[in-house]
């Protein structure tokens, strides 16, 4: 089964549907919520020229079928942990953790920022960059007028993805120099297994959830 580009991320197929995994021809992987129901994903090759690639979720580009299966997975896992308040992870991770929050019956989430108004405090501040946006570094804020919604409660983080770990990390330094220690994290995908390590050593014993799970991919170099 071939998928255009733009068909990407836009429907559920039943459990079993594909084959689990990369399919056929290497330019799409099927990846499974827990419910067994899968999503098409397109692969995207690492720059750097090391034969590695991803699986890549947008979610802002997704079906709203996709977001909403997506949310009521990230959902039902933050659950399990009594949050008072979703601090969302900008920018994929705004509209997942929206659609968390309200699942989870608040009226409202914390997002944390990347343009600095005004206002925000360098100290409430830390360097951030991905492993989709490596060249680029920039900082992440939390409006200091948002402490007064954390301070005291039970806190969880929502992001879209969590590969490396390397954004996660800067979340969660920024979140402790205010304070806040979350009680769980949780995102729409987790990729590969590298964000193990550095999860386990900025937040000791706090559960990471993923409402899917995909490998990092290695592919034979061309001859």
């Amino acid at each position: 089964m071939r998928f255009a580009p733009q068909d990407m991320w836009q429907e559920l197929f039943a459990p079993a549907s594909l084959d689990a995994g990369l399919q056929p021809g290497g330019e799409t992987y099927a990846a499974a919520l827990n419910d067994g129901r899968q999503v098409i994903l397109p692969i995207r090759h690492l720059p750097g020229g090391q034969h590695r690639a991803v699986a890549s979720l947008i979610v802002n580009q997704a079906g709203f079928a996709v977001l909403d299966a997506l949310a009521d997975a990230v959902a039902d896992a933050m659950r399990a942990h009594a949050p008072d308040v979703v601090v969302a992870v900008p920018t994929l991770g705004l509209p997942l953790a929206e659609g968390v929050a309200r699942r989870l019956g608040h009226s409202r989430m914390v997002p944390l920022g990347t343009s600095r108004k005004f206002w925000y405090e360098d100290s409430l501040s830390e360097p951030l960059n991905s492993i989709t946006t490596p060249d680029q570094v920039k900082r992440i804020y939390v409006d200091p007028r948002m402490l007064p919604l954390l301070e005291g409660r039970r806190v969880v983080v929502v992001d879209d993805v969590i590969s490396t770990g390397t954004s996660m990390a800067s979340v969660l330094r920024l979140l402790k120099r205010a304070g806040i220690a979350p009680v769980a994290i949780g995102a729409a995908m987790l990729q590969g297994e590298a964000w193990r390590q550095r999860m386990a050593d900025e937040a000791p014993g706090c559960p990471v959830f993923g409402a899917i799970e995909t490998p990092i991919l290695s592919f034979a170099s061309p001859a």
